[in-house]
């Protein structure tokens, strides 16, 4: 089912697909569902959701955007969007944060039956970002996350490079989001790009927000988490 379903959407969408990533995709779908009986990875088990939810939710950005390069996905949870998207561009030079280490032990797993090259990185997003390493490194910072817009560009635009984009991925609401984190975008040395919305085979509305980085990030930012939240930019 995992297959004919990705296969329509992307035949409808021209967006190219081929049989070994189709394998990729079905065997994703296995490994999700047995972890998810030993941990809490995703309330979605069943094949269409798990299809439509996941993996068409995550490769959906391909209808915008030629995703390639240096790619930190934050807050990946069980790998979305960035395995998926790694799946579909395999050229693309993936880091995977999280601050649980247990869905990175996940993770390592799907990665390696996947053939999937990928670094792992177990930290707070907050806390990496001021770490030379990750900081302003990246081409693209994405993340499905579902904290506010507003916080979530505090968390992700550190990381990336200036020229580089932060691609949200957010519910129906998102441009509404968008109007609240004006500020923050503005001060964390991006600009509003693009907005687009898109509905998924099962009626789910989405909205993908691009911003560009055009300065460097200030010093002071990230703050710590709880202030992050309490108090958004």
């Amino acid at each position: 089912m995992i297959s004919s379903i990705l296969k329509k959407w992307s035949r409808e969408n021209d967006i190219e697909i081929n049989s070994a990533q189709l394998l990729a995709f079905e065997k994703y779908a296995v490994l999700l569902k047995e972890w998810n009986e030993k941990m809490n990875l995703t309330a979605i088990t069943d094949d269409e959701g798990i299809a439509v939810k996941h993996f068409i939710d995550s490769i959906s950005l391909l209808k915008f955007e030629d995703i390639k390069g240096k790619i930190i996905d934050i807050g990946t949870g069980a790998g979305f969007p960035g395995i998926p998207l790694k799946i579909m561009r395999p050229q693309i030079e993936l880091t995977l944060l999280d601050s649980l280490n247990k869905r990175l032990i996940f993770l390592d797993e799907v990665c390696r039956q996947l053939s999937v090259d990928a670094e792992l990185l177990h930290s707070r997003a907050e806390e990496a970002a001021l770490k030379a390493e990750y900081r302003e490194k990246y081409d693209i910072a994405v993340s499905r996350a579902v904290a506010n817009l507003p916080a979530l560009c505090e968390y992700c635009i550190p990381y990336v490079k200036c020229g580089g984009s932060f691609i949200s991925m957010k519910g129906p609401d998102g441009e509404n989001e968008l109007i609240t984190a004006e500020n923050a975008i503005n001060l964390l040395g991006g600009v509003m790009e693009k907005v687009h919305t898109l509905t998924l085979p099962d009626g789910s509305e989405r909205t993908v927000i691009f911003i560009n980085k055009l300065n460097n990030t200030q010093k002071k930012y990230p703050r710590r988490g709880q202030k992050i939240n309490k108090n958004p930019l």
